[in-house]
Parts: structure tokens; sequence; C-alpha cells
């Protein structure tokens, strides 16, 4: 008898991945470090979106005392300030409010793949527990992914990172200031070095410049956005339309969503914002078949209760006032045009994600980085200013941006060329 002769596989034959490197160089799950900050969680949660790994992440949170003169502690690190709340509710003998240092404000388990992530329902990030779980489970799962942003998470990840350098992979959101060297990559909006440009040091004072950060150019560990990453992809917003179709496809268009943020230290506004969005809402309305207007956690109650003052009853205009499901997706969804605070960079990178038009008010009134910030949307041609002399109905259109794809196209690479591994 002769031999047998095996037919040869086909030219487009693949090598099932657990025969070149196993599980080993395969990225297949992802831990999301948080401070409780929607605007910084969803950055994180958008990534891992952007990344596949939407199913098979667990949301941790960095927690810090809340209450009292706590809010007037934030700017102390976490650990510091955990003590220091431990030794202040001792001296003031209440055994029921003592610290939690050494305890776990969690539910039985994290919040998992997009779940409700209420406090109630989130495990405290630990940084031993997550390192250890990522040693002893990098067998049979491979890397773990970690992926964290704020302040309050920077020296957490790291630890994580310093613990088990050989299994996870961290890619650290908003610019950590100081020893990049502590992350795998950092992902930060260009704005962030904006005190090393030409105009930021002639605007900050020089008896400032040396206590500002970052100091050094970006090297090849950062990766630079144009604003803020986000979730509101083409899938998600995909979705919302269907979602929401019920509730927004009669509606009289054009559509105009305006979102009204709230101050901060570098873009500062009051009731005369308000007053001058009234006024020019009120010049374009004629060209709006709708306006449905909403407002966040940061809109002073003073601001608000102008705009409801000035426009609950007219038949154009709904607004939402936090009552029911957030319709914040299907606005994005079905708007077609939108007016934005200019104190909010998430709101405006989601917007201008869409292609569609997005009239600013209020860009004026910010500083610093947030002026740049402002600037390059504008010299994209990515907004216009809302000054109430629009016709809504005459649509604009820009290339959206496109960080968040950029982005997780990074980590790819980064994952490739620095360790080898995939996603």
């Amino acid at each position: 008898m002769g031999p047998i002769r095996l037919p040869e596989p086909p030219s487009n034959f693949r090598t099932p991945e657990i025969f070149v490197g196993g599980t080993y160089n395969v990225i297949k799950r992802a831990v999301v470090i948080g401070n409780g900050f929607p605007g910084a969680e969803n950055q994180s949660i958008g990534l891992v979106r952007a990344l596949g790994l939407s199913d098979n992440h667990f949301l941790y949170r960095v927690m810090r005392p809340k209450g009292g003169v706590n809010e007037w502690l934030r700017w102390l690190p976490v650990s510091f300030h955990k003590k220091l709340d431990c030794v202040v509710r001792r001296i003031l003998g209440n055994p029921q409010l003592l610290s939690l240092v050494g305890q776990k404000m969690r539910a039985s388990f994290p919040a998992k793949s997009g779940e409700n992530i209420g406090l109630s329902s989130v495990l405290e990030a630990d940084a031993d527990q997550i390192a250890t779980m990522a040693r002893e489970t990098f067998e049979r799962e491979g890397p773990l992914l970690v992926v964290a942003s704020g302040r309050d998470t920077i020296s957490l990840a790291s630890s994580i990172k310093r613990l088990s350098p050989e299994h996870v992979f961290l890619v650290q959101i908003q610019h950590p200031r100081l020893q990049l060297e502590r992350f795998d990559l950092v992902v930060t909006p260009r704005h962030d070095y904006y005190n090393l440009t030409p105009r930021g040091k002639q605007e900050i004072p020089w008896f400032l410049r040396k206590w500002i950060t970052p100091r050094e150019p970006p090297n090849k560990s950062v990766f630079l956005t144009v604003g803020a990453l986000h979730q509101a992809d083409s899938a998600s917003l995909r979705k919302a339309a269907t979602e929401w179709h019920d509730k927004f496809s009669f509606l009289p268009k054009p559509l105009l969503v305006v979102n009204i943020g709230g101050p901060t230290s570098h873009c500062f506004y009051n009731v005369d914002l308000a007053r001058q969005l009234v006024y020019s809402l009120e010049n374009v309305i004629a060209t709006c078949g709708s306006v449905r207007i909403s407002f966040s956690r940061r809109t002073p109650q003073k601001v608000s209760d102008i705009i409801y003052k000035a426009f609950s009853n007219n038949p154009k205009v709904y607004i939402w006032r936090g009552e029911g499901k957030n319709p914040h997706l299907g606005h994005l969804a079905w708007a077609n045009a939108f007016v934005i605070t200019a104190d909010s960079i998430s709101m405006l990178s989601e917007a201008c994600s869409t292609g569609k038009p997005v009239y600013v008010i209020g860009a004026e009134r910010c500083k610093w980085k947030f002026s740049a910030f402002h600037k390059t949307l504008r010299d994209r041609g990515l907004v216009r200013p809302f000054i109430g002399n629009e016709d809504i109905s005459e649509s604009w259109s820009y290339p959206p941006l496109k960080d968040m794809a950029d982005a997780a196209s990074q980590v790819r690479q980064a994952l490739a060329e620095e360790r080898g591994w995939t996603l």
C-alpha cells in the first residue's frame, strides 16, 4: 500500500491563535478604573467599547470619603484623604461614621459590561487584588487591559502595573502630569500641552510656569486627541436611533438640541450667559421645527430656572429636567443641529463626532487650555459661534472627529509593538 497523501491546507488558511501563542498574547478582557465621575468613566468605557471588549470588562472605582468638609479636600491624595477622614471621625467619636480604611465598599461583584454602575454595584478598586487576579488568571485568560481616567485613579492604576508588569497593559486617559514611565500608553487631549505653546507661555504668569505640568513635549508613549473620548460611537448612535424612534421621529424638523453644562474655573459664567442664550434662541426658533433642551449635573439652578421660565410654555420647546430615561444618546442620534455651552469638552466632543452642525455659546469666556480647545475646533471647521442670527434649517458639515477610532488604533499598535499582544 502506498503512502497516504493528506490534502494541502487552503492558501488562506490561518493557524488558530491557540497554536501560535495560546491565550498568552491575546487580550480578551479589560478592567476599567473609575473615579465616580461620568465624564471620566465614559472615556474609559468608550475606549474599551472601541477595542471590542464591551462584553467582557469590569468597572472598579477609587472611592473618596464624601460629605461635609470632604468636598473641600479632593485635592489631597486619595490614601491620605481616607486616613485623615478616619482620624476626624474617630475624634468626633461617632462609631457609625468610622472611615472605611482597610474595608471594601462593595457589592458581591463589580459592575460588568455596561450594567448599572451606581455606587452600590461597583467594587472599590484594590491594586493588590486586581494585580493578583491578573497574575493568577494569565495562563487561562491571557493578559489584562487596564484603562483608567482621572486624577484619583493615577496612583492606583500605576500600582497595578508595578505589581504585575508582565500581565497587564495600562492605558491612562487624561494626562497624569508626572512619571509617564508608569504607564504603557497615555491618551490625552492636545490642549493638555497648551502651557508649552508660544501662546500658553505668554498667558501663564512666569512665577507659575514651573508648577504647571506637563513640562516636556509628548513622547512616543503619549497619544494626542482633539477632544475627550466618549461612548457615542456609530454603533451606540444606531442603537439609540432605534430606541428613540417612536419618541423623536415624528418631531418637526429641523430638531435643534441645546445642551447646557455649568461654569468651571477655566470657563466661568453666570446668569448672564443664560440670558444671552435665551435671546439667541428666541431669534432662531422660527427656523427650527422643534427644540429640545437638557441640563447637566453641573448646571446651576438659577441658570436652569431662567431657561425654563423663558421656554416652558413654548409649544416648539421641550425641556428635559431629569425625569425618566436620559435622552442624551437619542438627542445625538436624532438632532439636526446642536447648541452647546463652551464649558463641556465632553458634550462638544460627542456632538462633533456626528458631523452635524454644532454651535457654541460662551467660548469667549474660556481661558488657557479651554481656549486652545475651542480654537482647534473652529480652525477645523467643526463648530461655529452661536450669536442668534443663524438659520437652523440651513445645514453644514465637516469631517467628524474620530478620536475614539484613532485612540483604539493606537492602543492596538502599542500592544503589538511593545508586547507582541493582540486584541
